[in-house]
């Protein structure tokens, strides 16, 4: 499952861009962008009130309406995706938040959580000397790959039973014979 909203930006590059350079921010300036979106996220898929999310953005995150996000997340809200747990468990960044040639912050990561994994994708905009969501993208996945079922199997093949006894005496069960204690090594009895 993925669901993702996006600001879209106008223009087009001539010139090849120049790489991203990491991002000035510390560890909890990180957690705190992440764990706020995603929750504002599962606030608003609990609540079906977009609002919030909506004026968390940046300008050009806010071209989509209230409405509009709740269309773009509406699966998540029916599937009943709950993201509470990125309140306490720490994410593991696969993207390290860097500053791409448009200005933006990117970072994406996951949040290992039993029996699924919360997997993100976040830029920011700066806004008035804040960082403000620009894109969230956000899915759920296996904490690790699944392994496949076995394909159904058929009991080995089995010697048929041999047909009933025709002795009643055969069908009774037979105590174990009792095991004799060996002579003494020294011949004594």
């Amino acid at each position: 499952m993925l669901a993702a909203a996006f600001a879209t930006s106008a223009g087009h590059a001539q010139t090849p861009s120049p790489a991203p350079k990491p991002a000035q921010i510390d560890r909890n300036g990180v957690l705190i962008l992440i764990r706020s979106s995603l929750l504002a996220l599962d606030q608003a898929n609990k609540t079906g009130n977009y609002t919030v999310l909506h004026d968390l953005g940046a300008p050009a995150f806010q071209i989509n309406t209230a409405a509009r996000l709740g269309e773009i997340f509406a699966k998540q809200r029916n599937e009943n995706l709950d993201l509470s747990g990125v309140a306490v468990i720490d994410p593991q960044l696969n993207l390290l938040p860097q500053i791409e040639a448009n200005g933006l912050m990117h970072m994406a990561g996951l949040f290992p959580s039993v029996p699924s994994q919360v997997n993100f994708d976040l830029s920011f905009a700066p806004v008035n000397g804040q960082w403000r969501l620009f894109g969230i993208s956000v899915s759920i996945g296996q904490i690790a790959p699944a392994a496949p079922l076995p394909p159904e199997s058929h009991p080995p093949a089995v010697a048929q039973k041999p047909p009933p006894a025709t002795y009643p005496q055969a069908a009774q069960k037979q105590p174990a014979p009792v095991a004799q204690k060996p002579p003494a090594a020294d011949g004594a009895k």
